[in-house]
Parts: structure tokens; sequence; C-alpha cells
């Protein structure tokens, strides 16, 4: 028999029980906290690719560990900060993470883990773990590998320097003031 799985409302002892998988996309529109960090795009909006998959590892004396491994992956259209254009940042994330009973033993055994501990639930929302996945991807700082356009290396501009050289330098005044005073 084959059961059907809902990303958004998943039952995740069942489906590591039944091995499951799904897979799916979904605009970035649909991922309202990543899409507050893209720039608005015209044309095709990007895709959010994901893909789940349920494991039940068995454990001698119990019931097993119940596994969710996921990636997923998008473009995210942001502005580049070397060259102030836009730069589509690719995000990947390949993560698995152990389930446990609550919420008590999730946040002990994830201090202590080097594995991700979140607990069981039967109603888990599997497209707010990717997108809280896919945000802590986003960089600091986004910029290109190669911008393309010349990145202007400059901090100040022609008129500046100008305006810096026909001033006259305040301790080259203190001098003269004070060569005038020895001559006395």
């Amino acid at each position: 028999m084959s059961k059907d799985f809902s990303a958004t409302r998943l039952d995740v002892r069942a489906f590591a029980q039944a091995a499951g998988h799904l897979q799916g996309q979904a605009p970035l529109s649909d991922f309202k906290r990543l899409a507050a960090d893209a720039l608005v795009v015209e044309g095709e909006p990007p895709l959010v690719r994901w893909e789940a998959e349920g494991e039940l590892v068995t454990q001698t004396g119990g019931n097993g560990h119940v596994w969710l491994h996921v990636t997923a992956e998008v473009e995210l259209p942001m502005t580049c900060q070397r060259c102030l254009t836009a730069a589509r940042i690719p995000l990947f994330v390949d993560r698995s993470f152990r389930f446990v009973s609550d919420e008590a033993t999730a946040e002990l055994e994830d201090d202590d883990s080097e594995e991700d501990v979140l607990a069981l639930s039967r109603e888990f929302d599997l497209l707010e773990l990717i997108e809280d996945e896919l945000l802590m991807e986003v960089p600091v700082v986004p910029r290109h590998e190669t911008c393309p356009v010349p990145v202007k290396l400059e901090s100040s501009d022609a008129d500046f320097e100008q305006a810096n050289e026909q001033k006259e330098n305040p301790f080259a005044v203190l001098q003269s003031l004070n060569v005038g005073k020895s001559a006395d």
C-alpha cells in the first residue's frame, strides 16, 4: 500500500517507517521570509527545488531512530555588495535530522550531539524547515564570483581631491605665524 504524504503536514514517524520520498519545487514567493531577502525580479520567478527522504534506523531493544534527509536549492536574486548589480546567489542545503519524542529531549540531545535533533510531530511542516535551512545559507555579504562590470575601487572623486589640494595646510599657516614672531 502506498501512502501519500504532505510536505506541510508530515507525519515524520510514518514517513520514516515507509522510507518515504517527497520532492517538489515552488516559486520563491511561497517562502515569504526567504523572498524578503531577495531582489524583485521580472519574468520567471526563481524556483526552490527540494527533496526529502525518511529513514528508520533500527536500534537493539528500542523503537529505532527516525531520520529525515533534506536537500534544497535556489538561486536567490540579491545585490552584489562589490559591484552593486543584481546577482543570483546559489544556495544549497544537504542536511539530515534525527527526531526524538519531544521538545525537551530534542533540546537536551541537540546540545550534546553533533547531529541536528528535532521533536517528532504528526503535522511537521517540511517546507518551513527547508526555508529555515536556506535562510541560514544566505551570505551576510552577497557578491558575484566575478563581477560583470569593472569595480571602481576609488574612495573619492576628482572634485574632492582638487578641493583638498586648494586648501591651505593648517600647520603651514601656524608655522608662518611663528616665523614672523622670531624675526622681531
